[in-house]
């Protein structure tokens, strides 16, 4: 082999090696720099590749030719590795350096903040207010800051118990609910229970700065939380223990409200006779706190029940249920929007109904309890009508918002309008929310 040959031979493989070197060295780049640097290195060994087809056929004698082409066509090849050593683009390219070796990139202050929105359920959470005000109500009491104090701690429970719900059932949500924030890796398990824990002790916190039986009353509902998350939710005494929790929680908002007013000097205006035997240590919950909180444990009994059959769907008898608790509740509530009526000022002598016949009123609670069935009922008929996955878990959906209207309903029923349209006002906001974060 001549040494023009030789010298052509070791010029097109430095070319081939050094357009390869380019890119490899600059694994790091970008993926459109790294493809630019191997195509540029064969371009330039292309036209190595000629040079020496034109000097082959050129007459002997011209070996330095064929030096300086090779030389040359090295220094085009290097022309573009020294381009992707030093990019001329402005801004940073470390970010797309580490997307291009296929690292896990950092979620953004938005991502992480729309994680923790899901796994809350904050949809959910207008829900919550309402057991320590129709509490108060029922309790004959105006909200005070015990009652504020309640509504706090339930906030922090509440959210307790969705963040340990989904890291409780992460290896069920990996297969039927990926998209959620703990299966999608979003947020991992130990800050779901790091958080559970904290909101937990929140809640007991806030239950203790309102007395004793608020935080007796807190410890159980606690209690009642964890127990479900972790094992009751997929036994039989599931439903009975998050009515247990739904109960607690009312009961929790009429003893706070108690324990604030009770620390007062003189009783609030207003303040019915049940409530002051409240004050006194008497025992008359049974026609105030407890009626109205079992009224709404029988109602988060019946959505419980039809939640337990969102994923699956299929069953017509479930829904049916829902509804016919959620009729026998506004029945229930009608029946008792009045429970001590007002003798007739005018009352005739031979006890006839006035002149016009029976008069038929309707009070705010009368209407808040159609609100009530309005809200709850249409949705489980069509789950019962299309027993559909998507139909069950509207159905859910609207078993809790309608929790809203029944504890506006069972305040209006205890003499509070005030609290019930307050509580009226947080419906449509639910919905709006309810459209962006599911609450189920």
């Amino acid at each position: 082999m001549s040494a023009a040959q030789r010298v052509r031979r070791r010029g097109g493989m430095r070319l081939l090696a050094l357009g390869a070197g380019a890119a490899v060295r600059r694994r790091r780049a970008a993926p459109v720099a790294a493809v630019s640097g191997v195509l540029l290195g064969a371009a330039a060994a292309g036209v190595a590749a000629r040079v020496r087809r034109d000097v082959a056929a050129a007459p002997p004698g011209r070996g330095p030719a064929a030096a300086v082409a090779g030389g040359v066509a090295l220094l085009a090849a290097a022309v573009p590795g020294a381009v992707l050593r030093r990019p001329r683009t402005a801004g940073p390219i470390e970010p797309q350096a580490r997307s291009a070796q296929g690292r896990k990139q950092p979620a953004s202050p938005a991502a992480q903040t729309r994680a923790w929105v899901e796994l809350l359920r904050v949809s959910a959470l207008f829900t919550v207010p309402g057991d320590a005000l129709a509490g108060a109500a029922a309790a004959g009491l105006r909200p005070n800051r015990g009652t504020a104090l309640a509504i706090g701690s339930s906030l922090c429970l509440y959210e307790a118990g969705m963040a340990l719900n989904d890291f409780a059932d992460r290896d069920v949500d990996a297969v039927e609910r990926p998209h959620r924030p703990l299966p999608s890796g979003r947020i991992t398990p130990r800050a779901a229970l790091a958080a559970a824990a904290a909101l937990t002790a929140a809640s007991l916190g806030l239950a203790a700065a309102a007395g004793r039986r608020p935080l007796a009353l807190a410890t159980a509902l606690a209690g009642a939380v964890w127990a479900y998350d972790l094992k009751l939710k997929n036994t039989p005494a599931g439903p009975a223990a998050m009515a247990a929790a739904r109960t607690l929680d009312l009961l929790l908002g009429a003893a706070a409200t108690q324990a604030r007013a009770g620390r007062g000097a003189a009783p609030p205006a207003g303040t019915s006779s049940s409530a002051l035997r409240h004050l006194q240590g008497g025992d008359g919950w049974a026609d105030g706190p407890l009626a109205a909180a079992v009224l709404l444990g029988v109602h988060t009994y019946a959505v419980t029940v039809v939640s337990r059959r969102e994923v699956e769907g299929g069953s017509t008898a479930v829904p049916l249920v829902g509804l016919a608790v959620t009729t026998a509740v506004a029945a229930t509530l009608r029946r008792g929007n009045d429970p001590h009526p007002q003798p007739d000022p005018h009352p005739r002598a031979d006890g006839a109904p006035p002149p016009g016949g029976p008069r038929l009123a309707f009070t705010p609670g009368d209407l808040l309890a159609g609100a009530y069935a309005a809200t709850a009922v249409r949705p489980y008929l069509h789950a019962a009508l299309n027993p559909s996955p998507q139909l069950t878990q509207r159905a859910v959906g609207g078993g809790i918002r309608a929790m809203i209207p029944l504890q506006s309903a069972l305040a209006a029923r205890a003499g509070a309008p005030g609290s019930a349209a307050a509580l009226l006002a947080l419906v449509p906001v639910a919905r709006r929310l309810a459209r962006k974060v599911s609450p189920t």
